[in-house]
């Protein structure tokens, strides 16, 4: 039987309760975001968790879900543009100051990096906080993500939002550490091209133009015109994309 925590504390980063989930016992910790207003536990009841479980079986993952706020930041429509990216500041700094040394505390090795991953808004945050953090997180998988604000902000633009849009702030990070952390991890992108995948479709080609002139390793899968922008298709990509980085599911 898979080994599974629950962890609820109160975030002073954020000033509410928030939520997580442990799975497994040991191996490459992972850190993983919902889909856009999710929750900690959608992960397991749309099936990713079971997805991947032979890995989380056999120790070779140890799985971090988490809440999102994306509802009180970026998809807070009442809000204005700014008062937006300074809640998602705040979620940065619960993610970075609270999440990952739980992570830490929680693994055998505290030195280690972290996996980071997630599908639709959960790509955009594990792209972004893998790009704003790599001395955290060393390899990314995202799936069906978006990698600018546009459709939640419309053209506004202060530093907060700036930072906080891969597209953005990628072409001109000409910053040695961080261009070498980047060469130095594992990236993966995967979208498909069939329904409701546009706008991530144009996203992930302009990531991979960036990466590309940046001379940053990096894998860019893209799946067929059935593939829709939907939970049956990324329970099929986690765990072939898992399967690439971590080998065999059980040796």
């Amino acid at each position: 039987m898979m080994e599974a925590e629950y962890f609820k504390w109160f975030s002073h980063s954020l000033n509410q309760d928030m939520e997580l989930k442990v799975y497994g016992y040991g191996g490459k910790p992972m850190l993983a975001f919902p889909p856009q207003s999710g929750r900690f536990f959608d992960l397991e009841n749309y099936g990713m968790i079971s997805a991947i479980q032979p890995w989380i079986d056999s120790g070779k993952i140890k799985v971090f879900t988490v809440d999102s706020v994306d509802s009180q930041s970026w998809a807070n429509w009442d809000a204005h543009p700014a008062d937006r990216a300074r809640r998602h500041e705040e979620y940065d700094r619960y993610i970075m100051q609270e999440v990952v040394p739980f992570i830490r505390r929680h693994g055998d090795d505290n030195s280690q990096k972290c996996l980071v991953s997630g599908a639709s808004m959960g790509a955009y945050h594990a792209c972004n906080f893998f790009l704003r953090h790599p001395d955290a997180f060393d390899w990314v998988i995202a799936l069906s993500g978006i990698y600018k604000l546009d459709m939640f902000i419309g053209d506004y633009m202060d530093d907060l939002v700036y930072f906080n849009s891969p597209l953005a702030y990628l072409p001109g990070n000409e910053d040695e550490w961080y261009l070498q952390q980047y060469q130095e991890s594992q990236i993966i992108f995967c979208v498909g091209q069939g329904a409701w995948e546009d706008e991530m479709l144009a996203d992930t080609h302009e990531m991979q133009n960036i990466l590309e002139e940046k001379g940053i390793p990096f894998w860019v899968d893209y799946w067929g015109q059935d593939v829709n922008h939907d939970w049956p298709w990324w329970r099929k990509q986690w765990p072939y994309f898992l399967g690439h980085l971590l080998g065999d599911k059980s040796s």
